[in-house]
């Protein structure tokens, strides 16, 4: 779960596969020919001396999926939205806790490991998905065995895999993600094969205080993170949450953590307000269809007063969301932009159930993300532009895998069916076809979604 948009891999757009590897071989060139073999920046220089490094140990195995470390709590983390901003547009990446295990041969013994799902969104488009492995020690300490990452690009497709590793190819060792008692001065690496993917993180704070999604967080862990290009970057790690948040505005260039399951759920029924922001949103997104232009006002100002009632009781990072594209909503409708008005309607309707994921098992949840990603379908293709239509179905089929375990076999096996038909209507470049495929799957989640 490493929520990172400039500490992972970025993307190599529009390069072919043998233009990648090249550039992969000469940034191998450019690291190791430089400097010493022992600090693999492109300085050479930069890195912490042997002697504060406190991940140069052999770590034993006994229980590696029984996660406790409070710092990475990675084994009850089920659901987790960052927002923040990336190259001076809106970043969002969700984390989820999926049931799938993955066995590691190290040291001839095998290490089974939890399976994190990381999925990051640019200015509302897919950009980076990995699953991302994770086991604790006898010691307490939680260590990385390895990523599987996919790029893509704005027309939907996977340009690279750059920054993907495993343990047990390539000699690549584990990686200490959270020593169990870490103390200022610690270094660790928290990726360890360079030029693949790099990261030192030197303990500057062990019980900084923060304000976080349900109030003030204490005992927060903050980092200061070195990468191969000699940059970096403050990182902070909090007690019931884990990486809490990378970098900062001043650099556009920040992900912050807004929600966490199971740290900030509540036990109380959710607010009835947050019922009428989603159907209001809802009500939007028909009315733009129709340009019934009144109903879209209407719902607007309903959805105004029931976000003002609630407001108070948001997580900051929701609140600014939430504002921002209630913003956007206002001036699409005022506007008369049918477009615009359903593709924000989606946007908050998001937020809106980031909130809910309060109150409500997180499946239920990305059961409502899988029907919001449908409806994206059907305002891209009246857009008409392929590229984002396939985006949304590679989203469609992540946040299915999510949710899939869920469902009986029979209506499993039938959504499935229509995905594959999604994946060969986006192949083929069918938007008409993807457009009634997606309607007939809301009609499936049409008690489930948006529309409960």
């Amino acid at each position: 779960m490493i929520a990172e948009g400039s500490c992972r891999s970025r993307s190599l757009t529009g390069m072919t596969k043998i233009e990648i590897s090249c550039a992969l071989l000469a940034s191998a060139l450019s690291v190791f020919g430089c400097g010493s073999s022992d600090c693999p920046t492109e300085s050479g220089t930069g890195c912490a001396p042997q002697n504060k490094r406190i991940d140069l140990y052999t770590p034993a195995f006994s229980d590696p999926t029984t996660i406790t470390n409070p710092l990475y709590p990675i084994s009850v983390l089920q659901s987790v939205v960052f927002t923040g901003e990336v190259d001076g547009l809106p970043f969002r990446t969700e984390t989820t806790l999926v049931p799938e295990t993955e066995v590691f041969d190290y040291r001839g013994r095998s290490v089974t490991t939890l399976t994190s799902q990381y999925m990051a969104f640019r200015d509302g488009r897919l950009e980076e998905v990995a699953l991302d492995w994770f086991a604790q020690d006898d010691a307490g300490t939680v260590w990385y065995f390895g990523e599987d990452v996919a790029d893509y690009d704005e027309t939907g497709e996977i340009i690279s895999t750059e920054g993907t590793w495993r343990v047990g190819r390539d000699d690549a060792p584990p990686a200490m993600i959270m020593p169990a008692q870490p103390r200022v001065g610690d270094v660790w690496l928290a990726e360890n094969i360079a030029p693949v993917a790099w990261e030192e993180i030197t303990v500057a704070e062990v019980d900084r205080s923060v304000p976080g999604p349900s109030g003030t967080v204490s005992g927060v862990l903050v980092g200061s993170e070195l990468h191969l290009d000699d940059s970096r970057e403050e990182k902070l790690f909090a007690p019931g949450y884990g990486e809490f948040s990378t970098g900062s505005l001043e650099n556009s260039d920040l992900e912050a953590l807004a929600l966490a399951i199971p740290a900030d759920a509540i036990a109380a029924p959710r607010a009835a307000e947050l019922d009428t922001l989603a159907a209001r949103t809802a009500d939007i997104f028909d009315a733009a269809a129709t340009a019934s232009w009144p109903d879209a006002e209407t719902a607007v100002a309903a959805a105004d007063a029931a976000w003002t009632a609630t407001r108070s009781a948001a997580p900051p990072r929701l609140v600014a969301e939430m504002e921002r594209l209630l913003a956007l909503v206002h001036a699409a409708v005022a506007a008369r932009s049918a477009g615009d008005a359903r593709h924000t309607a989606i946007a908050t309707a998001r937020i809106v159930f980031d909130l809910w994921l309060r109150h409500e098992p997180p499946a239920g949840i990305d059961r409502v993300r899988f029907d919001l990603w449908l409806a994206q379908i059907a305002v891209d293709v009246e857009a008409g532009a392929i590229g984002p239509v396939r985006g949304d179905i590679a989203t469609l089929a992540l946040v299915w895998n999510r949710i899939a375990h869920t469902f009986e076999a029979a209506p499993r096996s039938a959504i499935e069916g229509q995905l594959a038909q999604l994946r060969d209507a986006a192949a083929a470049g069918d938007s008409a076809r993807a457009a009634t495929v997606a309607a007939d799957l809301r009609v499936t989640f049409a008690t489930l979604g948006w529309r409960r």
